[in-house]
């Protein structure tokens, strides 16, 4: 359907109420997100927060994704269309749920609940929750299954937009089909009546404020607002040059199935005399028998992230602004349309953070002050998902830990995030707590790090990654890990150096370490530990031009060495560490800085 546009008879809102009405929308999310947060009962989402809420309009177009996962948002309006393509008896009360990557879904651990919010007859919101899932009924016990040869091995519960609510109460038949195949469903259940509640909120939140300001003007306000955003999308692309912009990403081997890897392709053309942008994904190979396929919405929505990572941050992020950008995708791609039945399980990380870098790090190629160097990805043993039996509560147990830091990439302006955590994520879910997730499951961590020299250097440096050791306290653990950048770190641009790459081993109960492979399913007994090193994020321009007083306050928060002070950024200290005395030698600094250079 097309874009509601503004009544030409009428006057234009007036803009305090504009402002008024889009900052109640953002509230209205926030107020949503909270309850998903407060009322969960797994980790995953009560404590590191891996879901998003956001409101779209009844013709299906993104209105307000409030701070949520940009992996999640930029396909909502893929899914509420399908409600209203697949039940065309629409009343209030109504909630259906939805997970099926077919269909318009990130991929089956994401369960979304929708909400149409229908006032006098008239069908103007859907409210929505989209909440990653502890479990979702895999063959095996995580969410992730990377060597899934297709969706029969993948084995995931799919609801393919099935209502789950009338007239404000649950249609058992779906609850029970949840219970009898999710692992832990009391927790699953707790969570799902915790993502229901984030949608009832919203929905009432929105009737409040259509009583108040009536149907016509919430419509002439969604015309506007669209228009608006429309604009300022147009104003930010005409602020870069006219061209193509061509760029290759390097996922990690995954054999068998891809012995050597897998080249992602980019290519972005960029109209400024048109404000448009198209970012083409069709130049990549077919789908694999393996988990890692792109769903629509995965493909469509990390290409965008990487393009909006590069333009005005305050450009409001809804359907306005994503109509001056198109994502070319192709039928039977990795990268693309996926052909049924191949598996996207995973198709929110990995080759999906792989797009993200590569678009954004393809801007650099403009100029210096355009584009980002690439963020760490991979979800390390720090996001692994762990289970098992609980001797506490004589239960099985499962959880995916969030507690990798994943360094962040380097920018035209600024070094990157500490807890990035994923390019898909953008640093929106929150770090887990060390605390939390003893208590609430049988595991111990031994220990958690910054990486010193962790981060990849530059005139604005990659975040370094962390290192975290934990294992099972009594009985024996279950931990599934689905590590990219083992091989293919993060790239730095415009002369920004390469963050090191990431690694995981198993710790035996004599301390002796064992590499892994970065997608693996570790068993570990009691004694045993499993060790995740992150990756860092790449860094940004040459690190002889770094500001040397930026290295002495990394090498002071002993994010640095003076080592690599010296070697990779030229900058020569008096003083000690030790005793508060370190300071920058200007002029030994800039003799070793000319040194490097001519070496170079």
């Amino acid at each position: 359907m097309n874009k509601p546009e503004s009544n030409p008879s009428k006057s234009e809102i007036d803009p305090i109420l504009m402002a008024v009405l889009g900052n109640r929308l953002n509230a209205i999310v926030r107020e949503m997100s909270n309850t998903l947060l407060r009322t969960a009962r797994s980790a995953v989402l009560a404590v590191v927060r891996d879901f998003s809420c956001s409101i779209v309009t009844g013709d299906n177009q993104m209105l307000c994704p409030g701070e949520g996962l940009p992996v999640h948002i930029f396909g909502s309006s893929l899914q509420t269309q399908a409600m209203c393509d697949l039940h065309d008896d629409l009343t209030p009360g109504d909630a259906f749920l939805h997970n099926d990557p077919y269909l318009g879904n990130t991929h089956p651990a994401d369960h979304m609940i929708m909400a149409p919010v229908i006032i006098d007859g008239v069908h103007l919101f859907t409210t929505c929750a989209k909440a990653h899932q502890a479990d979702c009924g895999n063959s095996i016990p995580s969410t992730y299954h990377a060597y899934a040869k297709d969706v029969y091995d993948e084995g995931s519960l799919i609801f393919p937009c099935v209502r789950v609510q009338k007239n404000y109460e649950n249609v058992d038949d779906i609850i029970r089909m949840c219970r009898r195949r999710i692992r832990v469903p009391e927790q699953w259940y707790g969570d799902y009546l915790a993502t229901v509640g984030a949608a009832r909120i919203g929905e009432r939140r929105l009737v409040e404020l259509v009583n108040r300001y009536g149907i016509d003007t919430m419509q002439q306000f969604i015309g506007e607002w669209f228009s608006y955003s429309e604009r300022r999308m147009a104003e930010a692309i005409k602020k870069l040059p006219s061209g193509t912009l061509k760029n290759v990403g390097h996922y990690d081997p995954f054999p068998p199935v891809l012995p050597d890897g897998l080249d992602v392709r980019v290519d972005v053309a960029v109209d400024a005399e048109e404000g448009r942008i198209e970012v083409d994904l069709t130049h990549n190979e077919d789908n694999k028998a393996f988990g890692l396929n792109q769903s629509v919405a995965c493909a469509t929505s990390n290409a965008m992230a990487g393009v909006f990572n590069c333009l005005d941050h305050d450009v409001p992020h809804n359907a306005g602004s994503f109509s001056r950008v198109t994502v070319k995708l192709r039928e039977g791609c990795i990268t693309g349309i996926p052909k049924f039945p191949h598996s996207c399980s995973m198709a929110t990380t990995n080759i999906a953070d792989r797009i993200v870098n590569t678009t954004q790090s393809a801007f650099a190629a403009i100029g210096d002050g355009h584009g980002l160097a690439e963020g760490a990805m991979g979800m390390g043993a720090g996001a692994g998902v762990i289970s098992g039996h609980d001797w506490r509560r004589d239960g099985p147990y499962i959880n995916q830990e969030w507690v990798i830091a994943n360094g962040g990439p380097g920018t035209p302006t600024t070094d990157g995030w500490l807890n990035y955590g994923l390019p898909v994520v953008g640093g929106l879910m929150y770090r887990g707590s060390v605390e939390v997730d003893e208590s609430k499951y049988p595991m111990m961590f031994k220990s958690m790090r910054v990486v010193t020299g962790g981060g990849g250097a530059g005139r604005f440096r990659g975040s370094p990654g962390a290192e975290v050791i934990y294992g099972p306290r009594k009985d024996p653990m279950t931990v599934v890990i689905s590590c990219d950048g083992q091989v293919n770190p993060p790239q730095g641009v415009r002369g920004g150096h390469p963050g090191p790459a990431a690694s995981t081993f198993k710790v035996d109960t004599a301390g002796k370490e064992q590499k892994l492979p970065g997608v693996v399913e570790c068993r570990l007994e009691p004694g045993e530990w499993v060790r995740g090193v992150d990756a860092g994020g790449g860094g940004y321009g040459t690190p002889l031009e770094r500001d040397p007083e930026r290295v002495l306050k990394d090498v002071l928060e002993r994010w640095e060495t003076t080592e690599r002070a010296s070697d990779v950024y030229g900058v020569i200290f008096t003083g000690s560490i030790d005793d508060d005395s370190l300071a920058v030698d200007l002029n030994a600094t800039s003799t070793r800085r000319a040194e490097l250079a001519s070496n170079s």
